[in-house]
């Protein structure tokens, strides 16, 4: 299943547009509050489709029984450019386990590049719900690489894959090679790539706007 945010009309547009803005881009600070705000958006949707049950809290004047999460998620991020995501979503669920996994592109000369994984944590996976975030789903190989490298430590119940900006070709990329259950949500999806692999119109490197430029 596929969220498409931007169908319907919300804040969450708004801080779209500031992502995407090339003057807005250079407040680094801006930039990453803005992937913060809408990992923490994301959390909201996606605590609407957990599992509940009913917890009992004493307040000043007896007692009351409210329906709490039945067991927290698994918050993952690929490093670096999902960290300011991953804040958001952790923000929300603000007892989670945390997976961290780095994987980035590896540029040749030719203008083609491999996906690299250097480092996996993460707790055990079995029959947990898992959210991975990653800012930009472009051609959607770095996302499978690293939803089966995270798989060696065992089976999510469910996945929820996050990305501010996702590509057609990377939504159907990553229906294609999934190996489990996923819902991607998606805070816009733009048609085209260019010859390197990046979303059109897009917003750029989010990892160098985030973080600045890397050599």
């Amino acid at each position: 299943m596929v969220h498409n945010l931007s169908r319907s009309n919300s804040v969450i547009n708004q801080f779209v547009r500031e992502l995407r803005d090339i003057e807005i881009q250079k407040d680094r600070m801006r930039f990453r509050r803005n992937l913060e705000r809408i990992g923490e958006i994301f959390a909201y949707e996606i605590s609407k489709t957990l599992d509940y049950q009913l917890a009992e809290v004493t307040t000043p004047l007896g007692m009351a029984e409210v329906s709490v999460i039945s067991e927290q998620p698994i918050v993952g991020t690929i490093l670096r450019a999902g960290l300011p995501l991953h804040q958001g979503i952790l923000n929300y669920f603000d007892h989670a386990d945390n997976a961290f996994i780095s994987a980035y592109r590896k540029h040749h000369k030719d203008g083609s590049f491999d996906i690299k994984l250097e480092y996996v944590s993460t707790p055990p996976l079995t029959g947990r719900v898992l959210i991975l975030a990653d800012p930009m789903l472009a051609t959607g190989s770095s996302l499978v690489m690293t939803y089966k490298a995270l798989m060696q430590n065992g089976m999510p119940r469910h996945t929820h894959i996050v990305c501010a900006l996702a590509s057609t070709e990377g939504i159907e990329h990553l229906k294609m090679h999934r190996p489990a259950d996923i819902t991607i949500w998606a805070a816009a999806i733009d048609d085209e790539l260019t010859a390197q692999a990046y979303i059109v119109p897009g917003l750029g490197d989010a990892g160098d706007l985030a973080f600045g430029i890397k050599s």
